[in-house]
């Protein structure tokens, strides 16, 4: 019974946080808006640490299940077009918020629930992108110009801009290195 309201609260609560993030979140709101209080909130994942790691392992199986559909492309341009299709999408702009704020409380150096998020991220999107190219640097390109488009996306809302310059970007980081230049 217990592991099945903590999933079901899980699931509440992880869609909270993806409308209000989760640099300001206290219990008690959280509670009231999922139906519950913060002594179960707290019992069932035994603090507000235990339940910001349970919600950013949520958003991390979100974001590996993307991942794992990336398979049936072929090359790293293709592969990186079918990420930015999934990053520019309109509907993944709240879990893509809360991915961009724990990433950049993991960056921050903050070893609460946040620690190894954004490492853990990056190795994650480079060994999909490795999956179509055994070059670490052509996939580090091609991974920071997405990331630093969906930044972009995600302060601007301009989906038009955004997706030509990645298509732009594809095209000059997807491409092998001409032997002899790097």
């Amino acid at each position: 019974m217990t592991d099945g309201r903590r999933d079901e609260l899980l699931t509440l609560a992880y869609a909270y946080v993806r409308d209000h993030g989760l640099s300001d979140l206290t219990l008690r709101p959280l509670a009231a808006a999922i139906g519950t209080s913060p002594r179960v909130l707290l019992f069932l994942f035994e603090s507000k640490e235990g339940l910001v790691k349970a919600l950013l392992a949520r958003a991390r199986a979100d974001e590996l299940a993307l991942l794992s559909t990336l398979g049936d492309h072929q090359g790293l341009p293709a592969i990186a077009e079918a990420v930015w299709g999934w990053l520019s999408d309109a509907t993944h702009r709240p879990l893509l918020r809360l991915w961009f704020e724990a990433y950049a409380r993991s960056v921050d150096g903050d070893q609460g629930p946040w620690a190894g998020f954004a490492e853990g991220t990056v190795a994650d999107w480079l060994a999909v992108l490795a999956t179509a190219d055994d070059d670490p640097v052509r996939c580090t390109a091609v991974l920071a110009l997405l990331r630093g488009a969906l930044l972009d996306l995600l302060a601007t809302g301009d989906v038009a801009r955004t997706t030509a310059a990645v298509r732009r970007g594809l095209r000059a980081y997807a491409s092998p290195v001409p032997e002899g230049g790097r």
